[in-house]
């Protein structure tokens, strides 16, 4: 045709560009490729024909003349998966957490949903495995602040600690800040708690303080009352550190965590699981 150069090489047309005596060539696409960029267009028309595709302003969309929804699908899956569990629901909700922990086959139930109820709600303070950070207990040893049997860890979740009236409470005296010990009196009675341990030395006036200030809550020897969240202080598991210094800054101005009540947050039944789980990672009471 005029005014097209053809290429004698390879007789196709060129497309008038050339760079250094080499000329491009207009090489047409493969028509398996122009049939599949086709099929493409043609599908994409009628899939916005028949699904949701388009938005109409913030509140609507074109729905399709299937009316197909993925919520209303997610909605359906989650009835049925509600449906299949409803048996072990129900036996979980009839049952006490004690006898369900001693149930086999609901107790494997218990663990795997426990396992997921945990990391989704738990494991950001108390770490993936229970092994806790500074100022959150470390869920995965024996040692339990209110109590590590299946009906205190319960009542812990439930309830929260410091979190509502409801919750287990209990607070440590500020011994330094309200003036009641001295600063060489805060020091003697920490080597004291220290020695408790085996890691202070063990002093006369610090017994003396210790037996006046601290018995009421921690005990004669020392090892807590898990009814008023008192810590034991013999097995060298500190909450806000073990160092000397981090004992006389609890003496003198005491933190206290809190945790969130999850009864209303999460169902009866999966606080039930998830306390078989936290009980399982400490060995329990």
């Amino acid at each position: 045709m005029a005014g097209k150069e053809i290429d004698p090489l390879t007789g196709l047309e060129t497309t008038g560009h050339e760079w250094d005596g080499v000329k491009e060539l207009n090489t047409p696409l493969p028509k398996w490729w122009l049939y599949v960029f086709y099929a493409t267009i043609l599908f994409s028309v009628v899939y916005c024909i028949l699904y949701p595709a388009w938005p109409l302003g913030t509140a609507s969309y074109t729905k399709g003349v299937l009316g197909y929804s993925s919520r209303a699908e997610l909605v359906d899956q989650m009835a049925q998966v509600r449906e299949g569990r409803g048996t072990w629901l129900a036996q979980f909700e009839d049952l006490p957490v004690e006898e369900v922990a001693e149930n086999p086959d609901l107790l494997r139930f218990a663990m795997a949903g426990g396992r997921y109820i945990f990391a989704d709600n738990c494991a950001p303070c108390h770490g993936a495995g229970g092994q806790g950070a500074p100022g959150y207990p470390v869920l995965a040893d024996d040692d339990w602040l209110w109590g590590g049997s299946l009906d205190a860890i319960m009542t812990t979740i439930n309830y929260g600690v410091r979190s509502n009236d409801d919750a287990r409470f209990s607070e440590m005296v500020a011994y330094g800040a309200e003036e009641i010990l001295d600063d060489a009196q805060i020091s003697a009675v920490a080597d004291y708690v220290l020695s408790l341990s085996g890691q202070g030395t063990a002093n006369d006036q610090g017994a003396t303080i210790f037996a006046d200030e601290c018995t009421a809550c921690h005990g004669e020897d020392g090892r807590g009352i898990p009814d008023l969240g008192a810590p034991n202080l013999t097995d060298a598991i500190w909450l806000y550190g073990g160092k000397k210094r981090d004992v006389v800054q609890q003496i003198n101005d005491p933190r206290h965590g809190v945790m969130p009540p999850w009864v209303g947050r999460l169902s009866e039944v999966e606080i039930k699981q998830v306390t078989i789980y936290v009980h399982s990672l400490g060995g329990g009471q």
